[in-house]
């Protein structure tokens, strides 16, 4: 592998890279690093990067693009081509994802050799940066709900004729055929308890597993079927239903409608920002309510398909915003718009790693639909990470929407979603040593300071990325 590395650094630099005299030079520790980070993604490495090797700030906008399309022409034996233009749409990508992982080596093991310092220290570090980028990118794929095929918990895993999961592959596929999405390079991520339902079909157990990747595609692989090549990722979202309540029956809908009747919206407890599905197999997707009129309830998305007449509707627990907890507790004082910390929640809902989430400032929804990527129970409140800094602030006491459980099985191109990477700057601070090693279109930065207080040294392992949705029509979801 070759890599590009930047060198800056108040320790001299050893080429003799077969000593130990190593072991303490950050510009090595970014290449395992580095070599770590690529060899535990999934996901990371199966969209579309950009990488340029240009130092950029948190918050930096850098471009990427997104590749137009032609259309065929015909003409007569004696008419000239028509010429089109080759032309790239350019997409705006903040780079608002600052990831890291520091760790303290204590003065009683550095004298430990770069071996053992790297399998200790460093390789931990870097798969959970590895982790960490796959969660971000997995946590995209609410962004795709308008492709849903599928029902909420309604795989069937027996063996058999009656065995549903090839019919709802290919019921994906029949998604993005009409989307136009490109057939070839398409992937498909599943979640581990969809794995199990699926590998009781012969044609996942009867092929070897393919993948000649690294060890985290290689072992993810469950081969190339039905036009996919297939994964297993343990952060695509799967989450339970806790609390669902069965609430009133809703009237006879059509397909497509973005209206349901419900006998009595107000004795039922609906709320607007409220996360909702119809019926065990109705359309037992999740529909977000964005507003209430008497017993109109307006959902966030077309219907599936026709609800008959009573319909079974099952709502979601909803929680609160616990800006106050949080800032009493030493915390900030604010959610802006573009916070990207923690986010305190109160008791009255239950949120989970994985978990769909938006917000709603009383009656008014908040348009933006994020995935959970963290919580940390703090006694009464959830302290609760996004999948991407918000879209918009959020104030003490604003409502949580908190989305239907289940697997949310992810089919894409690599043109569907972006990561976009670039170097970090390196500190010119007296006492720290760093370096950054670039590889793949991917960056990373090793920093190194003696702590005397924790008399050890602190190192910080980060990089400075963004993530973006390219093209909806190129990914769609299998809810099971």
């Amino acid at each position: 592998m070759d890599y590009k590395i930047n060198f800056y650094s108040f320790v001299a630099f050893d080429n003799n890279f077969d000593t130990d005299d190593r072991a303490w030079v950050p510009e090595v520790w970014a290449q395992e690093a580095l070599i770590t980070l690529e060899e535990n993604m999934v996901v990371g490495r199966l969209v579309h990067t950009d990488f340029k090797d240009e130092v950029k700030d948190f918050g930096d906008v850098v471009n990427t693009r997104k590749p137009g399309e032609f259309v065929a022409k015909r003409k007569g034996v004696n008419d000239d081509v028509t010429v089109q233009s080759a032309t790239a749409d350019r997409v705006q990508v903040p780079l608002n994802q600052h990831v890291h992982t520091s760790f303290l080596i204590r003065d009683s093991e550095q004298s430990r050799s770069m071996k053992d310092l790297i399998d200790e220290y460093v390789k931990p570090a870097a798969a959970s940066l590895a982790r960490h980028i796959d969660q971000i990118l997995l946590g995209q794929v609410y962004q795709y709900l308008g492709n849903t095929v599928g029902d909420l918990g309604d795989i069937n895993s027996t063996v058999g004729d009656d065995h549903n999961a090839k019919k709802l592959i290919l019921e994906v596929r029949n998604v993005q055929n009409k989307n136009k999405a490109p057939v070839s390079g398409r992937n498909f991520i599943l979640t581990p308890d969809t794995e199990t339902s699926i590998l009781d079909l012969d044609l996942f157990v009867t092929a070897d597993k393919v993948g000649d990747e690294g060890s985290a595609l290689r072992e993810a692989s469950l081969g190339r079927k039905l036009g996919y090549n297939f994964f297993m990722a343990q952060n695509t979202p799967s989450v339970t239903d806790t609390g669902v309540v069965d609430a009133d029956d809703i009237a006879a809908a059509s397909k497509g409608a973005t209206t349901v009747t419900s006998d009595d919206a107000g004795a039922a407890g609906y709320a607007v920002g409220q996360y909702i599905y119809f019926g065990e197999t109705d359309d037992k997707a999740p529909y977000r309510i964005t507003a209430i009129a008497g017993n109109i309830l307006t959902l966030n998305r077309g219907l599936r398909r026709a609800l008959v007449n009573n319909t079974d509707a099952y709502l979601v627990p909803m929680g609160a915003v616990a800006l106050t907890e949080h800032t009493a507790a030493g915390g900030p004082d604010a959610y802006p718009s573009g916070y990207d910390g923690e986010i305190w929640v109160d008791g009255t809902g239950v949120p989970q790693v994985g978990q769909l989430v938006s917000f709603n400032n009383g009656a008014t929804p908040l348009a933006a639909e994020y995935c959970i990527i963290t919580v940390e129970d703090k006694g009464t409140e959830y302290a609760i990470t996004l999948d991407r800094p918000l879209e918009a602030a959020l104030a003490d006491g604003y409502t949580v929407g908190y989305g239907c459980g289940g697997n949310y099985n992810f089919a894409f191109t690599r043109g569907a979603l972006a990561l976009v990477n670039r170097p970090l700057a390196l500190p010119k601070v007296q006492g720290v040593t760093a370096g950054v090693a670039s590889y793949n279109d991917l960056s990373m930065r090793v920093t190194m300071t003696y702590n005397g207080e924790k008399q050890g040294v602190l190192v910080t392992l980060d990089l400075l990325c963004g993530v973006k949705v390219l093209d909806e029509d190129q990914g769609a979801i299998l809810i099971a």
